[in-house]
């Protein structure tokens, strides 16, 4: 039997959805509001382009995520799991990877049928 290498094998538990979603963030230290639009997003962590150098890993952010097509923003704790930089130029800006920590109770069922609602939209051969 053929051994497959750990890198060919998918480490997500949730498909990754490439969708803009605008997010706004504070710091639990500050009320201070920032804001992005995701990259990809999926039901246990996203990513975005920012600049804010407040962003470092394992950094605990408020979310509030505006969902196309919803009435209300989903609000959301989350924890910084990854930040890189996108080039080398001092002023780049970096992605920054999300880990969703916990999504309020009443939340919860507007963000997964969102997400659920993007999967069964997609042609087969879209999903990653």
């Amino acid at each position: 039997m053929a051994k497959i290498p750990n890198k060919l094998i998918e480490r997500r538990r949730y498909v990754r959805l490439y969708v803009p979603v605008a997010v706004f963030y504070t710091f639990p230290e500050n009320d201070k509001i920032h804001s992005a639009v995701t990259k990809d997003i999926s039901a246990e962590g996203l990513r975005f382009e920012t600049q804010d150098a407040q962003l470092s890993e394992s950094a605990v952010v408020e979310l509030k995520l505006d969902l196309p097509g919803t009435p209300n923003p989903v609000h959301a704790k989350g924890k910084v799991a990854w930040k890189r930089r996108l080039s080398l130029e001092d002023s780049a800006p970096s992605d920054v990877g999300i880990e969703i920590v916990s999504i309020e109770e009443d939340n919860k069922n507007t963000f997964l049928k969102f997400l659920c609602d993007l999967i069964y939209s997609l042609p087969k051969g879209d999903i990653k």
